[in-house]
């Protein structure tokens, strides 16, 4: 499943530089991840260093939008970094 920036980001500057995907950006009012690009840092962490990073608690979501299996993360995660 690809994460969510919910409501609660205060704009600190924290999770963007971490991740590995370039999936998150900032949006019109705050970050947002985009879907296409996040893999939940499989491939790379063994958790998602976004929410790790994240000063304020459940800001950042799985996002019930977008479902993906942990096979799918890491599909999206070759395919991204052209990895065999």
């Amino acid at each position: 499943m690809a994460l969510l920036i919910t409501h609660k980001c205060i704009n600190c500057d924290m999770c963007e530089p971490e991740c590995p995907n370039q999936a998150i950006s900032m949006g019109n009012e705050i970050y947002e991840i985009d879907s296409d690009r996040c893999t939940e840092c499989i491939g790379h962490y063994d958790k998602p260093t976004c929410q790790s990073v994240c000063p304020i608690d459940n800001t950042i979501i799985i996002n019930p939008a977008h479902k993906e299996t942990n096979e799918a993360l890491w599909d999206k995660f070759v395919v991204l970094h052209h990895t065999v």
